[in-house]
């Protein structure tokens, strides 16, 4: 996913955004254990997703407190 379609979504829309890329990184590692998984790169991949959101959104935290001041 890139940083700026990550950017036009809500806020709400993010926050479940991050907690689907966590589910989906449960279960790819539960595949990796269990030696079902075909791409374990699939999980690095997901990880900077994770990432990616989360730091988003620090940054509209961070501008949304400097708007303010």
């Amino acid at each position: 996913m890139r940083a700026s379609e990550i950017r036009e979504l809500s806020m709400e829309e993010k926050l479940r955004k991050v907690d689907d890329l966590k589910q989906e990184l449960f279960n790819l590692r539960f595949q990796h254990e269990v030696g079902q998984l075909e791409n374990p790169q699939k999980m690095k991949v997901v990880k900077r997703d994770i990432a990616r959101v989360k730091t988003i959104i620090k940054e509209s935290g961070l501008n949304h407190k400097t708007d303010q001041e």
